[in-house]
């Protein structure tokens, strides 16, 4: 009789009424492999910007940890105090720097707070306006660039998200048409495919931080890459453009050929038989 009444307990709680399912919300949840995914991007971030050091935690909404990486030449504490700002973000939903500054204005009394660390480099980790878990930086050159790399950290991972989410297809016709003239099929936060069309040479370039994978489909090119570029300015954000470079190294691309580009790389196409086609998949770093 006490087994068919746990039973029934069992069943009923199993089996929901509509009103108790109402109750219940879904939420996502950042995984060990995620967590590890925020700190790469932070990490590749530290090294863009040459960082002297920084630990790198990484907690869930809750504030509890998840995955934490100290580089090399970080002072012992620098782990113990990224993961306090990164559970702060966490739990109260807000960049660190947020209190930081109210603390700044007079509200000391904050401080007394338990599991507050009230220092720059906190920030929450966003998916589809839901915050999953929160990134925590300590023991770069500065409270700023510690906060700079956090956010490169959650951002990145916010834009992998929504790049995975959407399957893009792009039909013949307008694959064409952007052919014509040259124009990106997509631009996304970590890549972009660019539909690439010339008919005579370009200026040399330097990327500092995409790596370029081409893929001929129509037409030679003489391609340089290496060496030096001559009068090279900045022309955007990441990108110098230059006259030529010196001392590069020279090949002969054509229909078929694949060229992976590193980010920081000068190349230019010196000499163009066109029409030339080709696909950019441009990977940020």
């Amino acid at each position: 009789m006490k087994l068919l009444t746990i039973l029934r307990l069992a069943i009923s709680l199993l089996v929901l009424t509509p009103s108790a399912q109402a109750q219940i919300t879904t939420k996502k949840s950042l995984t060990l492999d995620g967590a590890k995914q925020v700190i790469a991007a932070a990490v590749a971030e530290a090294k863009r910007l040459n960082a002297p050091g920084g630990a790198i935690a990484v907690v869930d909404d809750g504030g509890n940890l998840i995955a934490v990486e100290r580089l090399d030449g970080t002072f012992a504490a620098g782990a113990l105090i990224s993961i306090g700002k990164a559970r702060t973000s966490a739990i109260f939903k807000k960049p660190t720097s947020f209190y930081e500054d109210i603390i700044k204005k007079g509200r000391t009394p904050m401080v007394a707070l338990n599991d507050f660390t009230p220092l720059q480099g906190g920030v929450p980790i966003e998916v589809d306006g839901q915050i999953v878990g929160a990134i925590g930086v300590s023991g770069a050159s500065s409270a700023q660039q510690d906060e700079d790399l956090a956010i490169a950290g959650a951002k990145a991972f916010k834009q992998s998200m929504s790049a995975n989410m959407d399957i893009k297809y792009f039909e013949s016709n307008s694959v064409a048409e952007a052919f014509k003239n040259g124009a990106p099929l997509i631009e996304s936060g970590q890549y972009k495919v660019h539909a690439s069309h010339r008919d005579g040479p370009g200026m040399a370039e330097v990327h500092t931080r995409d790596t370029d994978i081409i893929f001929v489909l129509e037409g030679t090119a003489t391609f340089v890459t290496g060496g030096a570029i001559v009068d090279g300015k900045q022309t955007g954000t990441d990108e110098i453009r230059g006259a030529s470079i010196l001392n590069g190294e020279t090949k002969t691309l054509a229909k078929g050929d694949v060229v992976v580009v590193p980010h920081g790389t000068p190349h230019w196409f010196k000499e163009v038989s066109g029409p030339f086609n080709y696909y950019v998949v441009k990977v940020t770093e």
